[in-house]
């Protein structure tokens, strides 16, 4: 198998994550009520009817029969059954899928063929935090290879890049709230339950890529569309991003192929960010935290979607690596961390 060898090196960060959060909706999600014909025998009205012909259940985010059902669960996009209110097909991408033992696998195209790129576990657990938006590949026969891990592209260059699977990845769907992003189906500061799962939005989203999946909150109905990748309700629209859980190709070697790999005039730094938008690094010291930014590497390095544990003090805090995320064990107060290449 030909293999890309490279070294990895800048990460670019979602910077403007949160670019959306205050927009107005151009595309406002009018607020209507599901068809009660439509979810009974069937609405004869079709196009003209003046409400949703939708699964009811579905924009409760509990119908039993998730995709198998023969209800409509999108109120517009590819999905949409329209005024004939036929249902829409089912479609899944055709992407080659990985049948050797390997869970993942990263390659690139110039022309001649994909090609493996070396040591891509170090690229994988970039890829799957949802603040990273690219990636930059030193030493490579190509010379530097910057990757879109949203586009799934690359930056001027004629080349293109892939990511394969077997097919057992579980995907995680994250949206952009106050600059942070947030995992659906996690619970609110009070305990409360999410309204939509991630794994809902996946499957929903392996039904139709282009489609769209709506869900509710109270009385406000949000739709998800995946094309676009954004979250739309009455006044807002935020970003959303879809990204693997990490698996280790090569357990207890990942930290020293990551060491091996970075920059010679690079290397990374963890910073939290203070109370007025100011980036600090993380340093022991007598009294104040008990982990440097070098400590949190390590650990990182070893377990990228995990978390790890430290004191300031006498206070508690968990840092965590996939949600790159500071937490207050005692009171729950967060902070937004990054991991800078300096």
């Amino acid at each position: 198998m030909a293999t890309a060898k490279s070294h990895v090196s800048d990460v670019s960060e979602d910077s403007d994550s949160d670019k959306y959060s205050d927009t107005q909706d151009a595309a406002q999600v009018p607020k209507k009520e599901p068809c009660r014909y439509y979810n009974k025998a069937g609405c004869k009205r079709g196009g003209k009817c003046e409400y949703w012909h939708v699964c009811k259940y579905a924009l409760q985010s509990n119908c039993r029969y998730g995709i198998n059902c023969k209800l409509n669960h999108n109120i517009n996009g590819s999905l949409n059954p329209g005024a004939d209110g036929k249902h829409g097909n089912r479609w899944k991408p055709g992407v080659p899928k990985l049948t050797d033992g390997r869970h993942y696998q990263w390659q690139l195209n110039d022309g001649k063929g994909w090609k493996d790129i070396d040591n891509d576990h170090i690229l994988e657990a970039q890829y799957t935090l949802p603040n990273n938006k690219s990636i930059k590949l030193y030493n490579t026969k190509y010379g530097g290879v910057s990757i879109d891990f949203n586009r799934m592209r690359v930056y001027e260059k004629n080349m293109r890049v892939r990511r394969l699977d077997d097919g057992n990845t579980v995907w995680n769907w994250y949206c952009s709230l106050s600059r942070k992003w947030v995992k659906y189906g996690v619970k609110d500061s009070k305990g409360n339950p999410a309204p939509v799962q991630s794994y809902e939005i996946e499957r929903m989203y392996q039904s139709n890529p282009t489609g769209s999946m709506t869900f509710q909150i109270g009385s406000n109905f949000y739709e998800i569309h995946f094309k676009e990748m954004q979250q739309v309700g009455q006044r807002k629209e935020r970003k959303v991003t879809r990204r693997p859980t990490y698996y280790q190709k090569h357990q207890g070697a990942f930290s020293l192929l990551a060491v091996q790999n970075l920059s010679l005039n690079q290397r990374p730094q963890w910073q939290y960010e203070g109370d007025k938008g100011k980036w600090h690094e993380y340093k022991r010291g007598p009294g104040g935290c008990s982990v440097s930014s070098d400590d949190i590497e390590r650990s990182y390095m070893q377990t990228p979607s995990g978390d790890m544990d430290f004191t300031v003090g006498t206070n508690m805090y968990k840092l965590d690596f996939q949600a790159m995320m500071q937490i207050n064990l005692h009171n729950q107060g967060q902070r937004n961390v990054r991991r800078k290449m300096v």
